[in-house]
């Protein structure tokens, strides 16, 4: 009898205990032998930063007074809420204020529409503004609004002059 011969399955068999053999030396390149790529990252603990950036201001009774520690919570609270539109630098470059008209403002530079100042900013933070983008953010905590108020006045350079009694005044009566 003839002998049968299948070249095409025979071919085949090769092929794949080649892929086979191939892939597990990749493999074991990658794995044992290859460096790796260092991506320059500098790894950080994310529960120490928050805990070296997080500010206790439960305890704040007055939050309109000067106080680092509201600054600080202010920074924080603006990274969460603000940044998006007005840009984390406050240059009124946030990626979604791109595509608003009027383009946010520029809380750097000034100057203010409704007065500036901690009562002006105040206003404006809980009540937005009629006209433009500016949403209310009257639903955050009334240390929470104070606080980012505290940080845009730290970094603004259109400073409003303001009577301390009448910020006092105005805070007692605010929501």
């Amino acid at each position: 009898m003839a002998e049968i011969r299948d070249e095409h399955n025979r071919s085949g068999l090769f092929l794949f205990l080649f892929s086979m053999v191939f892939v597990c030396l990749f493999f074991i390149y990658i794995v044992a032998i290859h460096p790796g790529i260092d991506l320059k990252e500098n790894p950080h603990d994310p529960e120490v930063a928050a805990a070296a950036v997080a500010v206790d201001v439960s305890k704040v009774t007055e939050p309109w007074l000067t106080n680092a520690d509201m600054v600080a919570h202010g920074k924080k609270v603006y990274a969460q809420n603000c940044a998006m539109c007005h840009g984390n630098e406050a240059h009124g470059d946030g990626p979604a204020g791109m595509a608003l008209n009027p383009r946010p403002r520029n809380l750097v530079e000034g100057p203010w529409k409704m007065g500036g100042g901690f009562v002006g900013l105040h206003k404006v933070v809980t009540n937005g503004l009629a006209g433009t983008s500016m949403a209310a953010f009257g639903h955050l905590k009334a240390v929470d609004r104070w606080a980012v108020v505290q940080f845009v006045e730290s970094i603004t350079k259109a400073k409003v002059k303001e009577d301390p009694k009448a910020v006092a005044d105005y805070a007692k009566t605010a929501k």
